[in-house]
């Protein structure tokens, strides 16, 4: 690489988006980081530390809003965390290549689910054992996600909270930040033991996102949150379907 400002630039993006949409913004970073030059393993990896302290930050303004969900909390992260562990070990045996595609694929179907699903109307009608098992299955998938991709989560968080558990938008939006903060974690650790973090990189990623996090988070709060998701799903399909052309070219 012959200048880091490519990644500054792609840090503040995904930090604002990710503060926005309730999203630690991993999952988007990478591909992009490719196309700025940084190698695939290291760009599955960088983002996740990179992106812990702003997506806190963002969480922070929903918690002053009372807009968190303390239960799905408390279970998606007993629940979430060592499933990251595991989905983190098995990258082992997975190229960096083959996770920059798939993050690609992820990024489209996420983007068109987010335009053609409507968010259902909020429900509290779970029984609470079944609310923490629906939970607990959510946190189990995104948690091995998360750690396989080597992202935070949220991009499945969000929109799983909103259609399996019922939460209103900007509750889902605010702990599914929560929750990908600290689903972070563990996966940074992983990649860490693995040799596979720059920490160069993930020193200018950070100083692009953290201020821009907090931004994103301030604007959604004050947003209807359902033109937001079709706008960002928008966005994803977009920006997924030009790096997929480029990566089977």
């Amino acid at each position: 690489m012959t200048s880091l400002v490519p990644v500054l630039l792609i840090g503040a993006g995904v930090g604002f988006l990710g503060g926005l949409l309730g999203k630690g913004g991993s999952a988007i970073a990478t591909p992009l980081l490719v196309a700025v030059g940084v190698p695939p393993m290291v760009a599955v990896a960088a983002p996740l530390p990179a992106t812990v302290p702003g997506t806190l930050l963002a969480a922070d303004r929903y918690r002053r809003h009372d807009l968190l969900d303390h239960a799905v909390l408390r279970w998606s992260l007993l629940a979430g965390l060592p499933a990251t562990v595991v989905g983190a070990v098995l990258t082992r045996w997975v190229s960096g290549e083959a996770l920059v595609l798939v993050t690609e694929l992820v990024i489209v179907a996420i983007g068109l689910r987010l335009l053609l699903s409507p968010s259902p109307a909020p429900s509290s009608d779970l029984a609470i054992p079944a609310r923490r098992g629906a939970t607990i299955a959510v946190a189990v998938v995104t948690g091995l996600a998360a750690g396989l991709l080597a992202n935070s989560g949220g991009f499945l968080l969000a929109p799983l909270f909103i259609t399996v558990l019922g939460l209103r938008v900007k509750p889902a939006l605010g702990t599914s930040l929560a929750v990908a903060a600290a689903l972070a974690v563990p996966g940074s650790l992983v990649h860490l033991a693995l040799g596979h973090l720059d920490w160069t990189v993930v020193g200018a990623f950070a100083v692009g996102s953290i201020p821009l996090s907090g931004l994103g988070a301030r604007v959604a709060l004050r947003v209807d949150a359902g033109r937001l998701e079709r706008g960002y799903g928008l966005l994803l399909v977009a920006m997924g379907t030009v790096l997929l052309g480029g990566a089977l070219t």
